[in-house]
């Protein structure tokens, strides 16, 4: 195998050997010259080729031009995986303006902060997805949006264009149509001008997923996204024409890199799917003979588990990425024996360095994808030249000074690269305190390795003092995952009026397991001190866990769960 991955990544390092930057506007003209037939965009109610797709973002972006974008304003696209997202995308950029992938799962409030704070001033929305009806949010938050745009209360959003979903077929007099949007292109041909925009110029504003509180715009450049896909394809060897299937939200850097951005680079295609189910994913990988999926932990167990996996043709599988969480060896070893994987690979990352900073290799054992989060990405010409072509460079700081520590050492991890961001949309503090001289200091604990492998420890929000002693959450994770019958386990800091924080370990048991929490406590009190042994086990199923829409577990809401379960929970296993 690892021949394969030489030759296949040889390749693709011959096809690129000097970086040129570009826009995106002109990244995906540049790829329908090259792979004009070829599909790009696969569902199961249609399929768009590169040609398609250039074709159509020129009609959207000439759309947006004629309505009165122009370069440097801000764009809310707040869409699922459907077709119409790729060429609203790129032609966002092919107008100049600067793209806003919103959440699409984000509530009345929410909306309303992140299009008050993003400033946005044209909202492509879909009418409702998963039982949200974003044109009464609308109504709710700028009541008369659909003439006046967004008012007093939204005052920078001058137009709403709307994806009726196929479900509803909502619309409102009035109101543009993305379909609307695209002939109003195509009667003024030529109007849009993204001339003045440079790969350098802001692309995206993408909002952090919030697993610790509010979320914050992240600001990146057009050429950014693209030295991260093309590392992607590199550090991963894409052959020619890959085809990834994912549920993995597009607003999101694992689908909007991973996937989308990633498989241009070989004229691959994406099968984006609206929603994560198991036999969903079997059934596409069936009907689009995908060769990739994107996955999250939960999800690849949930793929595992799925009773009628062996019904479903998986023959054209061969990779998955499944990040965002450590995985135990057993997990790889079931994909490949199960899923017929051979080419596997879990990363690390953050909105604010580009998306996954680091991968393992397909050609990595087990122990390396369970034990770390792989090294810095492959990056050839797009990564540091001072670093062996690698996308980004990796150091441990002090959490409370920010000293430099020594090689090794465990500390915050912080990171420098081509691909991190400009800063947080309209938030200079927090800028100032996530970049300091050219570093972007993630907030995560972990050490780099000897071999340049990242390990990732915990992450500093997340560290609770017990008796005045700090206590790592990962550390208990780990060793509660070691247990028979023990799935996924989340440990957590309660406030106790005695001790200061107690912990508290949620635990998804596997399915059919029985899971004693006497036995649970009692394996940590003979591993742990005393003070890290968790007060509280608590147990829950894996749908209840509380989630960012990319599947991380939103470790905060356990603490608040547990804060108000645990006066009732007297049947909770207690440490006396």
């Amino acid at each position: 195998m690892s021949n394969n991955i030489n030759f296949r990544r040889t390749a693709l390092q011959e096809r690129f050997p000097e970086w040129l930057p570009v826009t995106l506007d002109q990244f995906l003209r540049r790829s329908a010259a090259q792979f004009g037939d070829r599909p790009f965009v696969i569902t199961d109610d249609a399929t768009v080729s590169y040609a398609e797709a250039d074709a159509w973002a020129t009609r959207l972006a000439d759309g947006l031009a004629s309505i009165g974008v122009r370069p440097g304003d801000r764009v809310g696209i707040l869409m699922a995986n459907y077709l119409e997202f790729v060429p609203v995308k790129f032609a966002v950029a092919r107008a100049g303006a600067v793209a806003i992938p919103f959440n699409y799962l984000y509530r009345q409030s929410e909306l309303a902060y992140v299009l008050g704070q993003s400033q946005c001033n044209v909202l492509v929305t879909m009418t409702s997805f998963g039982g949200l009806d974003y044109t009464e949010m609308l109504d709710a938050v700028a009541p008369g949006w659909a003439a006046d745009g967004g008012g007093d209360a939204l005052p920078a959003l001058r137009r709403v264009i709307l994806l009726p979903t196929p479900t509803d077929g909502h619309r409102r007099d009035g109101v543009l149509s993305v379909a609307d949007l695209a002939a109003l292109g195509a009667q003024h041909p030529g109007a849009a001008d993204a001339s003045a925009v440079t790969p350098d110029s802001p692309g995206d504003i993408l909002y952090t997923s919030g697993t610790t509180g509010s979320p914050k715009g992240v600001v990146v450049t057009h050429d950014a996204v693209q030295r991260t896909g093309y590392a992607s394809a590199l550090t991963r060897a894409y052959e020619d024409g890959r085809r990834i299937l994912f549920s993995l939200p597009c607003y999101h850097m694992f689908g909007y890199v991973e996937g989308l951005i990633s498989v241009m680079f070989v004229g691959g295609a994406i099968i984006p799917r609206t929603a994560f189910s198991a036999a969903d994913y079997f059934a596409g990988i069936e009907r689009h003979r995908a060769t990739d999926i994107l996955a999250v932990p939960t999800m690849t167990v949930a793929l595992l588990e799925h009773p009628d996996r062996a019904a479903y043709d998986l023959s054209s599988l061969t990779a998955m990425l499944s990040g965002a969480a450590p995985a135990p060896v057993w997990l790889w070893q079931k994909v490949q024996a199960d899923l017929g994987v051979t080419e596997i690979t879990t990363g690390y990352g953050m909105t604010e360095c580009g998306g996954a900073m680091t991968l393992s290799l397909p050609e990595d054992t087990f122990e390396y994808h369970s034990a770390t989060v792989g090294r810095p990405k492959l990056a050839g010409a797009a990564g540091l030249p001072d670093h062996g072509g690698d996308l980004c460079a990796y150091k441990t700081v002090d959490p409370l000074t920010g000293a430099d520590l020594p090689a090794g050492a465990e500390g915050e991890l912080a990171s420098r690269g081509p691909t991190h961001m400009l800063g947080f949309w309209r938030e200079p503090e927090e800028t100032a305190r996530a970049m300091r001289d050219g570093w972007v200091h993630s907030g995560d604990l972990g050490l780099v390795r000897p071999d340049g492998y990242l390990r990732v420890t915990g992450r500093s929000k997340e560290l609770y003092k017990s008796g005045g002693e700090l206590v790592m959450p990962k550390e208990i994770e780990d060793l509660l995952t070691q247990h028979p019958g023990v799935s996924q386990a989340y440990a957590v800091g309660v406030a106790d009026d005695r001790w200061g924080d107690v912990g508290c370990a949620w635990v998804v048991p596997e399915p059919g397991a029985t899971v004693d929490a006497e036995e649970l406590i009692a394996l940590c009190k003979d591993k742990l001190a005393r003070f890290k042994v968790p007060k509280h086990i608590m147990f829950v199923g894996a749908a209840e866990l509380p989630t960012t829409p990319t599947g991380k577990v939103q470790k905060f809401r356990l603490a608040q769960r547990a804060a108000d379960q645990l006066p009732a929970a007297s049947s909770a296993a207690r440490l006396s």
